[in-house]
């Protein structure tokens, strides 16, 4: 099967269930998106596990989703699948004028310095932090602000500075609770330590931009690795006899420990 085969045969599908499937009948671009955006994470996190096999079909999943959004756009005369590929295609284009025109970029930083550039002054969007969709993840959106600012040349030089920053953050994080101490569980936090651990967050995102390292898939591979841990260790206290959430913090950190020896 010839890959235009393929591609003509999902949109033949999608048509016969926006058709026939009551479920499929109902749907709305706002009901619809929700769907995507869970499948863009699955997409994410088979390839943060490298499962090649689950890849390839969440891709799938993803892909019937663009096929699916884009009918409902036919529907509404507001444009069809044919005009998506279009557009894009001529977007591509247009953004990598190294490789399909005579500009220069030699390197990745080079490339998005230039793609930025481009959607300012090529594609008309005013200031510095245009278009910038609010329901992002907070990590995610973090980022981009970042890399939009970077795009002016306001960032610093290298990873040294933004640690440097990260620091200092840190350190007026715990000024400020030192100054009001902690607050009860399920309390209102403090404002100024409410900010102070905001600005911390949005140091550490910084961070890891300068050291190529993508925060969202961090956080989870860390929040991933710290439940294996616990795991770990509560399977460890049994196999002792002991009931791991009966146990004083100090005997915890042990098997932790213990556990963190298994689980890298």
């Amino acid at each position: 099967m010839s890959l235009t085969q393929a591609l003509l045969e999902l949109q033949e599908l999608t048509e016969r269930l926006r058709s026939d499937c009551p479920w499929d009948r109902e749907q709305t671009a706002r009901t619809i998106v929700p769907h995507t955006i869970e499948e863009a994470y699955e997409v994410a996190d088979a390839a943060e596990r490298g499962d090649d096999e689950k890849l390839r079909d969440e891709l799938g999943d993803l892909l019937f989703q663009v096929y699916f959004l884009s009918l409902l756009l036919a529907e509404r005369g507001e444009g069809d699948l044919e005009q998506v590929t279009r557009g894009i295609h001529a977007k591509l284009v247009m953004r990598h004028p190294h490789v399909f025109g005579d500009a220069e970029a030699a390197t990745a930083g080079r490339v998005r310095h230039n793609w930025e550039r481009i959607k300012r002054e090529q594609e008309g969007r005013e200031g510095i932090f245009h278009d910038l969709p609010g329901n992002l993840p907070s990590l995610i959106y973090a980022r981009k602000i970042q890399r939009r600012a970077a795009a002016v040349g306001f960032e610093y030089p290298d990873a040294a500075g933004a640690l440097g920053d990260f620091e200092e953050e840190l350190t007026e994080l715990k000024v400020a609770v030192d100054a009001v101490g902690e607050r009860p569980a399920e309390t209102e936090p403090d404002t100024a330590v409410a900010g102070e651990v905001g600005d911390v967050l949005f140091a550490a995102v910084n961070v890891a931009r300068h050291l190529n390292v993508d925060p969202e898939l961090a956080l989870r591979t860390a929040s991933d690795r710290f439940m294996a841990r616990v795991e770990e260790a509560e399977r460890l206290a049994e196999r002792d006899g002991r009931q791991f959430d009966g146990l004083p913090l100090d005997d915890q950190d042990r098997y932790f420990d213990r556990a963190k020896e298994t689980i890298g």
